[in-house]
């Protein structure tokens, strides 16, 4: 028997001060069974730096040629291409081509993400923004993860505040740089 996703109910008081962005934003999520709970959350933290009209997740492993999180315009064109992890140079290549905008937060190591990258041919590689999440701070929400959970997330400058229940979480967001070669 195939084991189905686990659903995560989520209640997020968001305030970015870098970007003006101040939601309550209730979200259903779903883990897909092969998802770890870190690349959910790195996921959900990716979904939430990014917030914005026409954000949404893909329908995830079930298709590949998606990005994890898109931003849409009105016609339903992807204005954002958002991926998680260590997508490969490939698809990267492709989302550069698909998207005006590509973006990919990971919660790995990023010097060996950088390095897997380095030389690759990728279309607008100058463009691609690149992120890597604190990853203590990953640990220490999927330590914190339940199926219904509520938090408060502030951003300044980068730095991530999060509250849930009495306890307070601080952690960073990094921009990488690309080294030099193919673009």
């Amino acid at each position: 028997m195939a084991l189905g996703s686990v659903i995560y109910n989520v209640d997020i008081e968001l305030a970015d001060a870098d970007r003006a962005v101040y939601e309550s934003i209730a979200l259903r999520l779903a883990q897909h069974p092969s998802e770890s709970e870190e690349h959910l959350v790195a996921r959900l933290l990716a979904y939430l730096l990014e917030f914005a009209p026409g954000i949404g997740f893909s329908r995830g492993v079930s298709d590949p040629d998606e990005p994890t999180i898109a931003i849409r315009d009105l016609t339903g064109a992807i204005q954002s291409w958002i991926d998680i992890g260590t997508p490969d140079a490939a698809r990267l290549h492709k989302a550069s081509k698909t998207a005006p905008r590509v973006v990919v937060y990971t919660h790995k190591d990023p010097a060996q993400f950088l390095r897997s990258l380095a030389g690759e041919p990728i279309h607008r590689g100058d463009a691609l923004e690149l992120y890597a999440i604190d990853r203590a701070f990953v640990s220490a929400l999927v330590a914190r993860l339940e199926r219904r959970i509520a938090f408060s997330l502030s951003v300044t400058d980068r730095e991530l505040y999060l509250s849930v229940g009495a306890e307070n979480l601080t952690g960073a967001v990094v921009r990488l740089s690309r080294p030099p070669g193919h673009s």
